[in-house]
């Protein structure tokens, strides 16, 4: 049995808290006075990505009572509903310090059959890519859907970053004609999905970094997976393509 669709109310609420999130970053974008500071991990975070998750964990408390929270800045908040919002108040933090208009906003509502709801949103850009389980997915543009590229030749390929990618699966993509791209992050994975590039790869992830994609690749038309080729957000790496490329790109990824 299929899982049944979500409602559009609790869509639509998604969408315009995660546009206000967004929004309120740029207050900081582009700042010359922005402080960033460094997490246990190295990682770097600002009041904007603080200011963004406070203020999402808030309104999400108030229109959802009872849903817990996963976020990347403040601990857990356990469910008592069964269900769980999970949120990145700004994935690609690094290109957010560095002026960069390719971050973006993450939140994913996830419940007893998987992720429901997904919403990405660019600030710096104005664009917001969402999608609700059987609503299909959407931009401002209109109905979202990947494009129709049969094989990873001559298909644009986004990484959020090489660092960690070795030497051959770089070497077997370029054989395969694959033509590679970064500053990827949510900004890729939105990209996959409105049909503008063909696949987007993350060798690591967290649950929080592709919250959203399971629910907007399958809306639209797409495929979203771990690199082991298992569904959810839980696989520590992620692989979102327009569907008929997906089993190859994991071939040459794994060899």
């Amino acid at each position: 049995m299929s899982a049944p669709p979500i409602d559009q109310d609790t869509l639509d609420t998604a969408v315009a808290l995660a546009q206000e999130a967004g929004r309120r970053t740029l207050r900081w974008f582009r700042s010359p006075d922005l402080a960033v500071e460094r997490k246990g991990d190295g990682t770097p975070v600002t009041a904007a990505d603080k200011d963004a998750e406070r203020f999402l964990r808030e309104q999400l408390a108030l229109a959802f009572p009872g849903d817990g929270v996963l976020g990347e800045e403040e601990a857990p908040t356990e469910s008592t509903s069964g269900r769980r919002w999970v949120i990145d108040p700004i994935d690609g933090t690094k290109a957010f310090t560095c002026g960069v208009p390719l971050y973006s906003t993450l939140l994913a509502l996830e419940d007893e059959h998987g992720i429901a709801v997904g919403v990405v949103h660019l600030p710096g850009l104005g664009e917001t890519v969402w999608a609700g389980r059987g609503l299909g997915c959407w931009s401002e543009r209109g109905p979202a859907q990947v494009q129709r590229q049969p094989s990873l030749e001559g298909a644009y390929v986004m990484s959020s970053s090489f660092a960690q990618w070795d030497r051959a699966q770089l070497e077997a993509l370029a054989r395969a004609g694959a033509v590679l791209r970064t500053w990827g992050d949510g900004y890729g994975y939105a990209l996959v999905a409105t049909g503008r590039v063909a696949a987007m790869v993350d060798l690591i992830v967290e649950p929080y970094d592709v919250g959203p994609m399971p629910v907007l690749l399958a809306e639209a038309g797409g495929r979203f997976t771990d690199l082991a080729g298992r569904e959810g957000i839980e696989g520590g790496s992620g692989l979102a393509t327009n569907g008929p490329i997906h089993d190859e790109l994991l071939a040459l990824l794994r060899s």
